[in-house]
């Protein structure tokens, strides 16, 4: 790498800002540094592990803009490394604005994490075909502007085919998600959420996809395509992602529909991420959001599919040096994590997988413990802290049988 003297444009070590320092931010922060910058990380949590890991460690409420826009004019970064991060993406934006800095502006970051507006973007150019409402208390907005108010109003006249979804409008993970079977499920999860925006909007059917990607000079590239292998609903939680290789039909499907959405929102100069469904009238786009993929997405599997690691190359891009994000090839490779229900037998290590069931474990990291109950997933705080494991092999459902055979050996 490059030794810890790079130099700005004024003879000192540069300086990159990490707003956010959750443990997904370590492998960002540890890329910066060996590349010779200096990395300033803020986060409102002081055991944060990225503050641990940090040149210079801030404790800030990143909620507040105006106190995070004072901090880093007195760090004075010379950019800001986007991290997998949720509705305070919108603080990196107005960080950016404030300091003239490049990357993504606080108008991209509101169109990333408000749910109802990212809708009607796409919806105004034929870009997401479903009926999507903002709900706030008992009155519901339509793409047009057109109100409905009250539970009769609500519940009897506005349009809404099922099943539907009810999500927060503002970033949640997979906290508060209701899927609605009809008007009377509608009706009693309304009567739940009704001290916070929502969204509520039709199912669309079909196979879901992750997107890694970069947009830069106005550009969409697609680094990779990832098709999700989801729990049943009403969670649809992801439980495992397998490679998509770039001859394959939705890869191109996908690629063109992303380009067009990007240009629609105006999103630029950043990492970004996606999760799409190929429904029969298309790629459908549920969410974008201008960061990189947390759950070891974009910092472990996609390095492993494509050779191309979206951190470093980004850090390359700003430090002025050659980089890439078109893949040279993909491979065809599986993420899963441990999905299993009921008492844990035994721990089998990497390489008593490799030797009992073949497969060629390209990694391996598992927190399960044995004797353990391990619960029902209902969403990723219920999976992801057990660990995962990536498989390299020739096919889909060559991957997939050995994933059954590795989870049986824990509950055998």
């Amino acid at each position: 790498m490059i030794s810890r003297q790079k130099k700005g444009k004024i003879g000192a070590v540069m300086k990159a800002a990490i707003i956010g320092a959750s443990g997904e931010s370590l492998y960002t922060i540890k890329k910066a540094q060996a590349y010779g910058l200096t990395a300033a990380a803020l986060d409102g949590n002081p055991k944060a592990a990225g503050l641990l890991a940090a040149d210079e460690p801030v404790v800030a409420d990143i909620s507040d803009e105006e106190n995070t826009i004072r901090v880093l004019k007195r760090i004075k970064p010379d950019f800001v490394l986007t991290v997998p991060i949720g509705r305070y993406l919108t603080t990196i934006g107005a960080v950016n604005d404030a300091l003239g800095l490049p990357g993504i502006s606080r108008k991209m970051a509101a169109v990333c994490t408000d749910k109802f507006l990212f809708h009607k973007r796409l919806h105004d150019k034929g870009l997401r075909d479903a009926r999507c409402y903002g709900i706030m208390g008992w009155e519901a907005e339509d793409s047009h502007g057109r109100v409905y108010q009250g539970e009769k109003e609500i519940c009897d006249v506005m349009p809404l085919t099922f099943p539907a979804i009810l999500k927060p409008r503002y970033g949640s993970g997979s906290r508060g998600i209701h899927m609605l079977a009809d008007r009377q499920h509608m009706l009693a999860a309304l009567r739940e959420v009704s001290g916070e925006p929502y969204v509520l909007e039709e199912c669309v059917e079909g196979e879901e996809y992750g997107v890694d990607g970069a947009v830069i000079g106005g550009q969409f590239t697609m680094i990779l395509l990832r098709r999700k292998e989801n729990t049943p609903p009403p969670a649809r939680q992801a439980v495992g992602y397998f490679s998509v290789l770039p001859d394959n039909e939705v890869w191109q499907q996908v690629c063109g529909h992303m380009e067009k959405a990007v240009k629609c929102l105006e999103i630029n100069e950043c990492l970004l991420h996606a999760d799409v469904i190929r429904s029969a009238k298309g790629p459908f786009v549920i969410e974008l959001s201008a960061r990189p993929s947390g759950h070891n997405l974009h910092n472990l599997f996609t390095p492993l599919c494509t050779g191309i690691d979206p951190a470093e190359e980004y850090i390359r891009y700003r430090l002025g040096l050659s980089y890439r994000f078109t893949p040279a090839e993909v491979k065809p490779m599986l993420i899963h994590y441990f999905d299993m229900q009921g008492k844990v037998a035994s721990v089998p290590h990497k390489g008593d997988v490799e030797r009992m069931t073949g497969a060629d474990v390209a990694a391996w990291e598992c927190h399960i413990k044995e004797g353990e109950e391990l619960g029902p997933v209902s969403d990723g705080h219920s999976l992801m802290g057990r660990g995962f494991f990536v498989l390299a092999g020739d096919s889909n459902a060559e991957l997939l049988k050995q994933t059954e055979e590795i989870k049986d050996l824990f509950m055998e």
